[in-house]
């Protein structure tokens, strides 16, 4: 900026700035490519994706939050969609690539819009809309009053296409089983559901145990192996005589007094283990470390002692078992043990595991999770927690939709006819969002390997007569989702729907990106003909 031929300064040197429609253009691009990216990994026939980190380790995954959390994204638009699939994530735990390519579509379709100079506020007005009418929508075609049989194929939709093919049904009778037990009336804690993991065995060997396992050997290998009618300790402090926390300084001047010293340090440690067995307990499972003089003693006493148990499990063997955490051995008395039916250490696959077993009234259960290699359970394990999201959301809302593309199309056909109550610009930008809800069916169809245009048009003409009817991708005809057994919670749709539209507004209104030198931001503007890539994205 000049002034009187003095140039004035507002910004640093090496400031990026980009402004009006280029900015529009920027954020636009970025928000289709990043769409493009996840849009092949959807539903039942998606691809899968092999990302590779610095290190060279190896994520191969379908899974849209995955995929965007494990790329190095750089652009501050594309960083917003991110956003949106973790939101998806945490809120439901599935349906992260539906809401990513809703969000990439209704930017895509905001630009044709904005090149026949409707203005980003007009659209962001009519998308806000038009997302409000879609949600009631979904409310007047949800089924009500879910029961086990549907939550087991709300399981097994979420898992289909996610490698798990082969034992899908099974482990979706045991991912119902699992939130049934943690559940409590409708509120389901799914941190209660831990998921324990271990290679060198198919999936069908995969199994729900009421209780907790624990990914630790036990300290001595004087200690039982196996103890029946466990009664059991949790202690979040250590085994050990405590350090002083000032520092401090012990004068001995003769051997007497030396040997004085040892023997009370081993006397303490012995009046711990004896608090510990005085209690009853013959499980003790400490949060820190345990002195191997301590060891040796618990060891004597028959007590099986695990050390460095994780927070998060001493928390879960609670919730299990009934017992007391307890963090100063003074306090432990015999009401503080919890109780299981069998605590035993097996060894799986070469490794030594902890399982506490048969905990009458568990809260908290364990889903142990087998693969034949570590890539492919770790595939597994991601499957299984979209699938705990989704039959957690299921039980608490109590309604689902059908899948395959239903509820899209249906939202999509009754949306146009609410855009002509709506007069002025605005019902142009609510025509555009009921097209971009049905890139999710045109999405699966291409996915599928089947003519997308033939598809829609076929679907069109089944919804009709029942707004179940979506696409069997297997078949490649327009099928009752609901009879097919393809079903969806509500809250899927809705959270993707409202996280979609809500990003898509907020990118829409941005007309100015000042990017500050040496910033993630800091790069070269994106070729609007750049077609399948985006260098500075990743």
């Amino acid at each position: 900026m000049a002034q009187g031929g003095q140039p004035i300064f507002i910004l640093p040197e090496g400031t990026n700035r980009s402004i009006g429609r280029d900015a529009q253009r920027n954020n636009i691009l970025a928000g289709k490519v990043l769409a493009e990216t996840v849009r092949t990994t959807l539903g039942p026939k998606g691809m899968d994706k092999m990302l590779v980190d610095g290190l060279g380790d190896i994520v191969v995954t379908n899974d849209g939050v995955t995929i965007l959390k494990e790329m190095d994204i750089e652009h501050p638009a594309a960083k917003m969609l991110v956003e949106v699939a973790k939101t998806q994530e945490d809120e439901v735990g599935d349906g992260t690539t539906t809401a990513v390519i809703i969000a990439g579509e209704l930017l895509k379709k905001s630009e044709s819009l904005l090149d026949s100079d409707i203005h980003p506020t007009i659209i962001a007005m009519g998308y806000r809309k038009a997302a409000e009418k879609a949600q009631a929508i979904l409310d007047e075609i949800a089924i009500d009053k879910v029961d086990t049989e549907t939550l087991t194929k709300v399981a097994m939709t979420a898992m289909t296409g996610k490698g798990t093919e082969a034992a899908r049904e099974p482990l979706a009778k045991l991912i119902v089983e699992a939130v049934q037990k943690v559940a409590d009336g409708k509120v389901v804690d799914t941190d209660n559901i831990k998921i324990e993991k271990k290679d060198g065995a198919v999936v069908e060997e995969s199994n729900l145990v009421e209780g907790v396992i624990i990914d630790k050997e036990k300290v001595h290998p004087g200690m039982p192996s196996e103890i029946k009618d466990a009664k059991i300790a949790l202690v979040n402090s250590a085994i050990e005589v405590k350090e002083t926390e000032v520092d401090a300084e012990i004068r001995i001047t003769d051997p007497a007094q030396m040997q004085a010293f040892i023997e009370q340090e081993e006397n303490m440690i012995k009046e711990m283990v004896q608090k510990i067995a005085d209690s009853g307990a013959n499980v003790l499972f400490a949060q820190k470390g345990i002195d191997d003089l301590a060891q040796h003693y618990l060891s004597k006493a028959g007590i099986m002692a695990v050390r460095r148990v994780k927070k998060s499990d001493i928390e879960k063997l609670s919730r299990a078992t009934g017992a007391t955490v307890v963090t100063n051995l003074d306090d432990l008395t015999t009401g503080d043990l919890g109780e299981a039916g069998i605590v035993e250490e097996r060894k799986i696959s070469g490794e030594d595991m902890i399982f506490v077993e048969e905990c009458s009234a568990a809260k908290s259960v364990t889903l142990f999770v087998r693969g034949s290699t570590k890539h492919i359970v770790d595939e597994i394990v991601r499957a299984i927690e979209d699938a705990i999201g989704v039959v957690a959301a299921t039980v608490e809302d109590d309604q689902v939709v059908a899948g395959g593309g239903a509820p899209e199309i249906a939202m999509a056909k009754k949306l146009k006819d609410y855009a002509e109550s709506i007069s002025g610009r605005e019902q142009l930008a609510v025509n555009a969002f009921a097209e971009a809800l049905e890139i999710v069916p045109k999405t699966l169809a291409e996915n599928a390997g089947l003519d997308s245009i033939d598809s829609l048009v076929d679907l069109r003409a089944a919804q009709e007569d029942s707004f179940f009817m979506g696409l069997d991708v297997f078949t490649g005809e327009v099928a009752d989702m609901k009879d097919a057994g393809v079903i969806e919670p509500k809250r899927v749709k809705k959270q993707a729907i409202q996280s979609a539209s809500e990003a898509a507004e907020m990118i829409l209104r941005i007309d100015d990106v000042i990017a500050s030198s040496g910033g993630a931001e800091d790069m070269p503007p994106m070729d609007p003909g750049m077609a399948g890539g985006m260098p500075p994205m990743m």
